[in-house]
């Protein structure tokens, strides 16, 4: 040994047992013999080699090492076990009684404290780390390596080693690193001061507002509630878009899959459904997955332009970050939302989108070399996703009410809705709205195929008013969309035909609707009856949407009363309906309403 009581790191040690001590202050002679003493008698050695190296990060006491275990005696490690004695103390303990416990302890030699096995790493690469020495790891427990990294156990494997994806830089992880188990699940620090907020899927912040100072630690991964925690679907979620709160109403506690190719206005019905929920009690949740930073930043622009960040968080993993973080993105935002729905709250989260989701996670299973499936996919990738979205639910009354409605988002190449993750997420979820490339860029936004498109829930999402008023209209377009095809082998047509050529096109220009203009529920009621009369049919095609905006703006000034009943009203009465009808026949009747615009 070394004059100052410290030996060489690197010194290699043939005895049978090395223990070695790591601490700032190196041990006395007569701790050195206790503990030499006590490796003696747990080991059964009759030869320990006590090897002592300085180590700044050990303020207090020693961190102590012999071969696979760990015996945490500092100042922490004590401080640790105090914790978990309070916790499981019996009732009647008062703050005097503890303060003389925690002086015990300090003072008391115990090197049974802070006991806990030792793995080492044998390789790492790519985000991936392979480890020995932690057989009694679960799946999806948290350990933490030596250089304050740390990582999730993802495999487990028959000869005894662990697969270990990574939360950070791997660079300063090397073969035969410490890592120790830290006893916990995978989770996220969560609390009401998320609300406004973006973090990354660990609940670290990202938006440069400090600390988020969240003290409750929620699971990312949780069982889905059961058949008897649940109640049927039946409140509406509207989102404001008429195309879709009329013909494929969603409902609070269902998921609704957006489906579309690439740049086909997928992530703005999102948005919209977003802003809609404003002043309606109901906390946002957006989670972009391996998005572009400036296409995230984009979606925080637009919601605090219109103000719905007070009520929304944002969970961001970018397409720089490693796929371990992509792959838990959609599992801590659904955390995030499943705590305030177990609080009574209603919740939307956003996941856009699963289909770059099952991409890390075929990164993930091909570097942890388990067996590719279909497109190199491994097995259990339907699980991947199902125990994600079977989360969503609405609670019953005797759990607080709160429902978690879910909005996954699934990007499709060429239309083909029959790849492999669409029609997995399709059979998991509720109902699809599946956005139609031909029709984006025939102008029709949002392209709402309605053929395609489908609610599970159907009118059990809607309100009385809502389901009269809608009527036939999804029977209207497919008959529309079937004239339309026939109509352009160029034959002569009727003059039935024709008018219903016409009113078809008017139908498809009124459910025209711009970004980030969410309806009201009277606004959109109004609008259907007007379709259903026949309203707009003397307004030139071009001009409907003009019309429609004026139209609303009017019925707003001249006839509040009628839309407060509409918005407002739980049932339908024959009354309101004739009530609403004449009122907008009022608007249609007046020529000078349209001589200067048509």
């Amino acid at each position: 040994m070394m004059n100052d009581g410290f030996d060489q790191a690197g010194k290699e040690q043939d005895e049978p047992l090395l223990v070695e001590i790591r601490c700032l202050v190196p041990p006395t002679d007569e701790q050195k013999e206790r503990i030499r003493a006590f490796f003696e008698e747990r080991y059964g050695k009759d030869d320990v080699r006590i090897q002592v190296i300085r180590d700044s990060s050990v303020k207090e006491g020693f961190n102590i090492f012999a071969g696979d275990d760990n015996y945490d005696w500092t100042a922490l490690g004590r401080l640790r076990q105090l914790r978990r004695y309070i916790q499981q103390r019996p009732q009647g303990r008062d703050s005097k009684e503890i303060i003389s416990l925690l002086r015990e302890n300090i003072q008391k030699f115990e090197l049974d404290a802070g006991y806990q096995k030792v793995g080492r790493v044998l390789t790492v690469g790519g985000g991936i780390a392979v480890i020995e020495g932690l057989q009694e790891s679960a799946y999806g427990s948290i350990v933490l390596f030596e250089c304050g990294i740390k990582g999730m156990v993802q495999d487990i494997r028959k000869d005894g080693s662990t697969g270990i994806i990574l939360f950070g830089d791997a660079s300063e992880i090397k073969a035969g690193s410490r890592v120790v188990q830290t006893g916990r699940k995978a989770g996220i620090p969560i609390s009401n001061r998320l609300l406004g907020r973006m973090i990354d899927p660990l609940g670290a912040p990202l938006d440069g507002k400090g600390p988020i100072q969240a003290k409750t630690y929620y699971p990312i991964e949780w069982p889905a509630p059961g058949i008897i925690d649940r109640k049927s679907v039946g409140r509406p979620l509207e989102t404001g878009i008429l195309a879709i709160d009329s013909m494929f109403p969603i409902g609070r506690g269902q998921r609704e899959l957006i489906i579309g190719d690439r740049q086909t206005g997928k992530t703005s019905i999102a948005v919209d459904a977003i802003l809609n929920q404003k002043g309606k009690n109901v906390v946002c949740v957006y989670v972009a997955i391996s998005q572009k930073a400036g296409s995230v930043a984009k979606v925080v622009h637009t919601l605090e332009k219109h103000g719905a960040m007070d009520y929304t968080i944002i969970v961001s993993s970018p397409a720089s970050d490693p796929a371990a973080m992509q792959y838990i993105a959609p599992y801590a935002g659904c955390a995030v939302a499943e705590y305030f729905m177990t609080h009574g709250r209603d919740t939307l989260i956003v996941y856009d989108d699963l289909s770059k989701h099952a991409v890390a996670y075929r990164t993930i299973s091909l570097l942890l070399e388990r067996a590719p499936g279909r497109e190199a996919y491994p097995g259990d990738v339907f699980y991947l996703h199902s125990r994600l979205l079977e989360r969503s639910a609405q609670l019953s009354d005797e759990l607080g009410g709160g429902s978690m409605t879910a909005l996954p988002i699934v990007e499709t190449q060429a239309g083909d809705v029959s790849a492999y993750i669409p029609t997995n997420i399709i059979s998991i979820t509720d109902g699809q709205i599946f956005l139609d490339r031909d029709q984006f860029y025939a102008g029709q936004r949002p392209a709402v195929n309605v053929g395609l498109s489908v609610s599970r829930v159907g009118s059990a999402a809607q309100t009385p008013m809502m389901k009269n008023a809608v009527g036939t209209l999804r029977l209207e377009l497919a008959q529309y969309r079937e004239m339309q095809v026939f109509a352009q082998f160029g034959s002569d047509l009727d003059e039935q035909t024709e008018k219903q050529l016409k009113y078809g096109a008017g139908l498809m220009q009124l459910l025209r609707q711009p970004n980030q203009r969410p309806y009201e529920m009277w606004e959109q009621i109004v609008l259907l009856y007007a379709a259903r009369e026949k309203m707009f049919m003397n307004v030139p095609e071009k001009k409907i949407p003009e019309v429609r905006e004026e139209f609303l703006s009017w019925f707003r000034e001249h006839h509040q009363h009628c839309a407060l009943s509409l918005q407002e009203s739980k049932r339908f009465t024959e009354e309101l309906r004739e009530r609403t009808i004449r009122d907008a026949w009022e608007f249609f009747e007046k020529e000078e309403a349209f001589g200067k615009r048509i």
